[in-house]
């Protein structure tokens, strides 16, 4: 079940399991957040737990014990409010860039919509002041380097600062210290309470807000690259027999089939479906794998889509409050162990993607591959035509190889060596996200020249959706006749592409591609 929207189109949290179409929505489109009335009934409930644990002399972490390594120790009585402002100034150690504006709001969406569910024990009025930040374009200056994947306490701690009259963040253009923006938003500097610090940091919102940005990054850069796939296919002349719907049975495998079932979709009444129709028996790997390996892709992109719903379905906190039980139990919900390596195994199916679009490029420019004019040009040798782009598209796929290198566990223990295991799960985000943006521009690079190359072939008949896409291809780079700065045109129809513009209803209707 997504998060419910209601006709003014805000996105209201805490009615059912949030989307990353939701988070996306708040991240990117600046659509307000609200609370569902059931919310702070919810909240104040499990905030009635922490305090009769707390009048009870409970020995609970974060509530009346220090964090990491000083869990052996007993906070005192007077120390324990003191202590919840302190944990949030001490673990904003976040250094390097700063994250952008989407990446904060989709990490205070992705916290907000947890705290929803009940389990942090945090005051009501704090999640309040978190949807007013969200809502008013109050975005805390946040660095991104400091999170291990085992609850993102720096990014979060970063976050919140202005939450106790701290730290920076930016309204209306500007930054100032948080406690000014606040105020200039008018939003009243909220109390804190026993745990509330910890009930704000202890979750993995960094990790699974950036990651569901990525996610939708991902199936876009998937999409375009499987649909310039299809370009260069037909650009190509090539043999459709490795889409044969018997060869694909007797195959038998889950990846195999979704890229036929894709590939034979965009390809619909193609003239390349003619007995003879191709120039060859057989065409290089990067031209007949194209099913199996965007396939496999496609089923790698949906089985992180999984993971991050349900991170973004899941209460993290720990110690986790338990109403019905009037309990709190420390909890291992925060790690994301399973939302790092299936985001592992998505960049290593992307980089083969990248692998097979680069030599189809190159081997759509090469006459003896494709007996096309070298390069793509009309002009011979006295012109450029498409070569230097060869480079551009090396040295994409280069970095996005190097990006999928599998990053591993924690392999120095911190915490005096309380905290000795952690997925690493914000780095293998954003890297896992910095593969996407690079497919996206080799899969345009790879769009242009296959057009090219169709306009080249002469009459053809395209598939009802490589028609499409070569339209679409064409409404924002014409032909190539003169040399000219190809770049900013490749930049241009990238951007197009990651704002959602390459998948208008009739490819979308005739791929089975996910619009």
């Amino acid at each position: 079940m997504r998060a419910a929207k209601i006709p003014d189109g805000n996105v209201v949290l805490g009615q059912g399991a949030v989307g990353i179409e939701a988070i996306v929505a708040i991240a990117r489109d600046m659509t307000p957040a609200r609370l569902h009335g059931s919310v702070r009934p919810r909240l104040e409930a499990a905030r009635a737990v922490v305090m009769r644990a707390l009048a009870r002399g409970d020995t609970v972490y974060g509530l009346t014990t220090g964090l990491g390594a000083a869990v052996d120790t007993r906070l005192a009585d007077e120390a324990i409010l003191a202590f919840q402002g302190r944990a949030i100034q001490a673990r904003a150690v976040g250094v390097g860039d700063i994250m952008t504006t989407e990446e904060v709001r989709a990490m205070l969406a992705a916290r907000l919509a947890a705290i929803c569910h009940g389990t942090s024990g945090i005051s009501p009025d704090l999640a309040e002041a978190i949807a007013a930040m969200l809502n008013a374009g109050v975005h805390p200056v946040v660095r991104r380097i400091g999170s291990l994947g085992e609850a993102d306490l720096s990014p979060l701690a970063q976050a919140f600062l202005p939450l106790v009259g701290a730290g920076e963040a930016q309204i209306g253009g500007r930054t100032m210290p948080g406690g000014d923006a606040l105020a200039a938003a008018g939003i009243a500097l909220p109390a804190l309470g026993p745990k509330d610090g910890l009930a704000l940091l202890n979750a993995n919102a960094q990790s699974i807000g950036l990651a569901a940005l990525a996610v939708a990054d991902m199936q876009r850069a998937l999409d375009s690259a499987l649909l310039a796939g299809a370009l260069s296919l037909e650009a190509f002349r090539a043999n459709l027999s490795p889409l044969d719907a018997e060869l694909d049975r007797l195959r038998g495998t889950s990846g195999h089939a979704e890229g036929v079932r894709q590939l034979t979709a965009v390809l619909a009444g193609s003239d390349l479906w003619a007995p003879g129709a191709a120039r060859r028996v057989q065409d290089p790997l990067s031209f007949r794998c194209l099913a199996p390996v965007a396939g496999h892709a496609a089923r790698a992109s949906s089985a992180v889509r999984l993971a991050v719903e349900a991170e973004l379905a899941s209460a993290p906190d720990s110690p986790m409050v338990l109403i019905e039980r009037d309990a709190m139990l420390s909890s291992v919900n925060f790690d994301t162990t399973e939302l790092a390596l299936t985001l592992e195994a998505a960049g290593l199916a992307m980089s083969h993607v990248a692998a097979i679009s680069a030599a189809r490029i190159v081997k759509l420019m090469s006459p003896a591959a494709s007996d096309l004019p070298r390069f793509l040009t009309r002009h011979g040798g006295s012109h450029s035509g498409f070569a230097t782009s060869q480079k551009t598209a090396s040295a994409l796929e280069a970095e996005i190889r190097h990006l999928a290198l599998p990053l591993g566990a924690l392999t120095l223990p911190v915490a005096d060596g309380v905290e000795d295991y952690a997925p690493m799960t914000p780095r293998i985000v954003e890297k896992t996200h910095a593969i996407a943006r690079r497919l996206t521009r080799l899969a345009a690079i790879e769009l242009v020249v296959a057009a090219e190359a169709v306009d080249l072939r002469g009459p053809i008949r395209l598939g009802s959706g490589t028609g499409a896409v070569h339209a679409f291809v064409r409404s924002l780079v014409p032909r190539l006749g003169d040399d000219r700065p190809m770049g900013r045109e490749y930049e241009a129809l990238a951007r197009a592409i990651e704002a959602g513009d390459l998948m208008p209803t009739d490819i979308a209707a005739g791929s089975g591609v996910a619009p």
